[in-house]
């Protein structure tokens, strides 16, 4: 059986900053981030910036300390539908909506927080999703490494173990993605499909004959255009 992948920060979701990035400033914007999570997230960069070097922001989630699970949870279902839904890219949700009346589960990859990709996933009726999971004691984040973060080659181990609960193999898939840090994925992946790429990205997709949606003018003819993608 085969299943779509979806990306959901640059994918998915139009726009140059991540959902993350922009829940961070609603949070700064209502006052719910203070002293105590700035503090948090300068003293993780400290102690696990050397290790991770320029991977280290994105794994730092240390701007939550202090915060309560639930809380998170709840403002992400508004912000959801403030902020994400009007991004949401509009022909790879028609994309979404012609694999759905072909039978194939729509699933949700992201290096998101969980708690985001949740209301996210709902909103457009994916089937599944996986995406990072962070430290939490008790109910309430805690200011160290996340569980778990879909990244590069990590991300290639949750699409197999996704693709496994939807009872299909990672090998048979469809999978849409717009940054190179998304080639290990999309190599693996029956029809990969570059959406709105990066440079690098689009360069890879053109010299292995991948679909491009919303190519640039003047590309290889050859890439197809807005083509139902249903392998």
């Amino acid at each position: 059986m085969s299943v779509a992948l979806i990306d959901v920060d640059g994918t998915l979701l139009t726009g140059p900053r991540s959902s993350e990035a922009l829940f961070i400033r609603y949070l700064l914007r209502h006052g719910i981030l203070g002293p105590r999570q700035a503090g948090a997230a300068a003293w993780f960069m400290v102690r696990h910036g050397p290790a991770h070097g320029r991977h280290a922001f994105r794994k730092n989630k240390a701007y939550l300390a202090g915060l309560k699970l639930a809380d998170m949870e709840a403002i992400a279902e508004t912000f959801t539908g403030e902020v994400l839904e009007p991004i949401l890219d509009r022909p790879l949700l028609k994309r979404i909506s012609e694999h759905r009346a072909a039978g194939i589960p729509i699933l949700l990859l992201t290096g998101t927080p969980d708690f985001l990709a949740a209301p996210l996933a709902r909103l457009v009726r994916a089937d599944g999703w996986r995406a990072a999971r962070y430290a939490v004691r008790d109910g309430v984040f805690q200011a160290t490494l996340p569980v778990e973060h879909p990244l590069g080659p990590d991300k290639v181990k949750a699409a197999t173990a996704l693709c496994a609960e939807a009872g299909a193999n990672l090998g048979d898939a469809t999978a849409y993605a717009d940054s190179v840090h998304d080639l290990p994925l999309l190599l693996k992946v029956r029809q990969p499909v570059a959406v709105r790429p990066d440079a690098r990205l689009r360069a890879e997709a053109i010299k292995r004959g991948w679909e491009v949606m919303d190519a640039a003018p003047g590309e290889d003819p050859r890439m197809p255009q807005g083509r139902p993608t249903h392998a």
